[in-house]
């Protein structure tokens, strides 16, 4: 069943795609009206009072985020995001300009201080339909194995803590990055040398 979150975000689309595509400007006037109704179902009190959908060109597409798994024997390396104090994966939204392989092994640079290779892709999931908490955009997260090949850990910004936990003993997840289910289902790759990429 749809909630309103999906009716609002497909209002929204609908109408960038008119904005984008339309040459009448009567009709480019209705599809605006239409992006704003799109806001408006979302600024109820019982949802998010100051909610407005960005001004956005072009047809409307999902967002990607790229996510590591590193492992070291039974252990994963997690970072601690400086934002929420929970734990996740390496990773973050693809920039343009990279490739999918290039975006994840930047960002377990830039977040862990290790140099790593993408070997593998182990899921390629829409993060709601997974079970991830709600997200104004619609999301695709993309994980890989990855294997370090240098560096040192390091922190900046955007982690606190940078460390290798057992699979049995995983610290407080931030749920909205990353799932228990998504760093096992990378660790039967690692453990095999091969598996079934996941997706939904």
């Amino acid at each position: 069943m749809k909630t309103l979150l999906d009716f609002s975000r497909e209002l929204a689309a609908i109408g960038q795609a008119g904005l984008t595509y339309s040459k009448d400007p009567f009709d480019k006037e209705r599809f605006a009206r239409l992006r704003e109704m799109a806001s408006e179902l979302l600024q109820a009190p019982e949802q998010i009072p100051a909610f407005r959908w960005p001004d956005e060109k072009g047809y409307s597409t999902p967002k990607v985020d790229v996510r590591g798994a590193i492992f070291c024997g039974d252990q994963v390396l997690l970072i601690k995001e400086t934002a929420s104090g929970q734990w996740t994966l390496p990773g973050g939204w693809a920039d343009v300009n990279h490739s999918p392989k290039e975006n994840v092994e930047r960002e377990c640079k830039e977040e862990t201080g290790y140099d790593v290779t993408a070997t593998a892709i182990t899921s390629v999931i829409d993060r709601e339909r997974a079970g991830y908490p709600s997200n104004a955009y619609t999301t695709y997260k993309i994980f890989f194995l990855c294997e370090i090949v240098g560096g040192a850990p390091q922190l900046n910004i955007e982690s606190s803590g940078i460390e290798f936990f057992p699979l049995r003993a995983l610290p407080e997840l931030d749920t909205h990055r990353t799932s228990r289910e998504d760093i096992e289902h990378a660790y039967t790759f690692y453990q095999n040398g091969r598996g079934t990429v996941h997706f939904n």
